[in-house]
């Protein structure tokens, strides 16, 4: 409480605060990856969840079904709905939901105009079902490049994890030279920056990364949010219910 109360100002960046709030804790604790497990079981219980939603894509299925399964993935969050959640009932659920915010044809839009895109990832888990968006993404003639944590923090992917869901078989991956709360602007390194600036398109999934990036000027990028609302701060700040899932092009 003593560290919060030195660090918290009315101005303050969330995930700056976060992130050295998990920063503290690391170094107090000397536990480095304590989200180590649940990283672990969110990539198994992804994996082993995969052949189930490879059976509902087909052929004739579209780009916003593999939108709505990446979005569906990014509910694998222990952080909100703990170990015990019944994960298959989950994505059966958010399936069956529609984009509360729907871009599908700005992102269609962006997929013509493109032929890169950097794609920010949120957890290990639903990195599993982002390689299925990765791949219909591919199928549009556009290279995917996906940015990873350096160092762990939270649940969120690494190279590790990112290896362990065969995401270096669909895409070029890269570190952020960060272990921020979603992207920070100052703390990730200056070669991902720049990488960052000069790219046209970026997808970006999840709350962490949607509260970064907000914080950045964005001119003259195709930026997406993918994500899940999992708290009313995120829900407020787009204007929709806590639970929604949603498309949206930021700028």
């Amino acid at each position: 409480m003593s560290f919060l109360s030195n660090e918290f100002k009315y101005d303050t960046q969330s995930n700056s605060t976060g992130t050295r709030i998990h920063q503290y804790i690391k170094k107090e604790t000397g536990c480095y990856d304590p989200y180590k497990s649940e990283k672990v079981k969110g990539n198994e219980i992804a994996l082993s969840l995969l052949p189930k939603v490879r059976d509902l894509l087909n052929d004739d299925s579209g780009l916003e079904t593999y939108i709505k399964i990446a979005i569906v993935g990014n509910i694998l969050d222990f952080g909100s709905f703990g170990l015990n959640a019944d994960m298959e009932q989950l994505i059966n659920e958010g399936l069956k939901k529609n984009l509360v915010i729907n871009d599908i044809s700005l992102f269609e839009e962006a997929l013509s105009n493109h032929d890169e895109v950097l794609y920010l990832v949120d957890n290990a888990g639903e990195i599993v079902f982002d390689r299925l968006l990765i791949e219909k993404i591919k199928s549009y003639g556009v290279n995917v490049t996906v940015a990873v944590k350096e160092k762990p923090i939270l649940n969120d992917a690494c190279m590790e994890e990112a290896l362990e869901a065969g995401l270096d078989e669909v895409a070029n991956i890269i570190s952020t030279g960060a272990d921020s709360v979603g992207i920070v602007e100052s703390m990730v390194s200056d070669e991902f920056l720049e990488y960052f600036k000069k790219s046209s398109f970026i997808i970006s999934k999840g709350m962490g990364n949607y509260e970064g990036i907000t914080e950045m000027d964005l001119d003259n990028q195709d930026v997406f949010v993918l994500l899940a609302t999992k708290c009313p701060a995120i829900s407020k700040s787009l204007s929709v219910e806590e639970g929604s899932h949603i498309l949206y092009k930021l700028n």
